[in-house]
């Protein structure tokens, strides 16, 4: 029976994420004070496993018709609100950079960045990096734009998933040479705190759009219907935002 109602069915996802998440954290803990990663590998399966696994659940409640435009309004003002939220997370952090920047206290020599810290050249990686998420936005932009042209966007999407790998791959690169760790005062806590979790979210963005290009694929899509794509290519331009306030602060103005 079709109504204008999303109710939703039985379902586990919910549970087993919730868990399987914090185990993941739980073992981040342990990778991080005993070395041990072992556990941590096998938690993060099991999250991309139960959310791809949730992920194609949803695909075909809307490939079913369970999605009406009454739906998917709800759908639209959710995301809304889950970005908004996002928007908060980074707000709070910056609020904590600018706190410790603008008034430094004595034990940081009242001045910043603090003494004896050793610092990232903005214009190296993280200059590459800005080049790399900013090339991305264009190429998921062009992909949505031929969408709605009704053209064949594969190849921009291909292009944006293997920038959005290379951003993630030189950040763990640009964390293995950095001279200073998350323990090396408040300028190394709120550091790794900010870019860490923003490499979380281009992580998760960029496995978005690797999701809705497998769909993509299997035509679920067309130029009128594309809500989970048009999710994704939201969601990462939020991201381009957000690491455009991380290089100017973060990286250049510490400096």
């Amino acid at each position: 029976m079709f109504h204008n109602f999303h109710i939703l069915s039985l379902s586990s996802y919910a549970f087993n994420l919730f868990f399987a998440s914090a185990g993941m954290l739980s073992s981040l803990v342990m990778f991080f004070k005993f070395g041990l990663y072992e556990l941590f590998i096998f938690t993060l399966f099991s999250v991309l496993f139960i959310s791809f696994a949730w992920g194609k659940d949803i695909a075909m409640e809307g490939l079913s018709g369970y999605h009406n435009f009454f739906v998917m309004d709800g759908f639209k003002f959710g995301v809304i609100l889950f970005v908004f939220s996002e928007f908060m997370f980074f707000f709070c952090i910056f609020w904590t950079f600018f706190d410790a920047a603008l008034v430094p206290v004595h034990e940081l020599g009242e001045t910043w960045s603090p003494f004896g810290v050793h610092l990232v050249n903005p214009f190296g990686v993280p200059l590459l990096n800005t080049i790399i998420l900013l090339s991305s936005g264009v190429t998921v932009t062009w992909a949505h734009h031929s969408l709605l042209s009704n053209k064949s966007c594969t190849n921009s999407m291909i292009l944006t998933c293997l920038l959005a790998a290379y951003f993630t791959g030189i950040q763990l690169m640009e964390y293995m040479e950095a001279s200073f760790s998350i323990a090396d005062g408040v300028f190394g806590s709120i550091f790794y705190l900010s870019t860490g979790f923003h490499g979380i979210h281009v992580l998760c963005g960029g496995l978005f759009l690797a999701f809705n290009f497998l769909r993509l694929l299997k035509n679920h899509f067309n130029y009128n219907h594309h809500l989970g794509l048009e999710f994704a290519i939201l969601y990462w331009h939020f991201v381009d935002v957000v690491w455009l306030f991380l290089f100017v602060f973060v990286y250049w103005w510490s400096y």
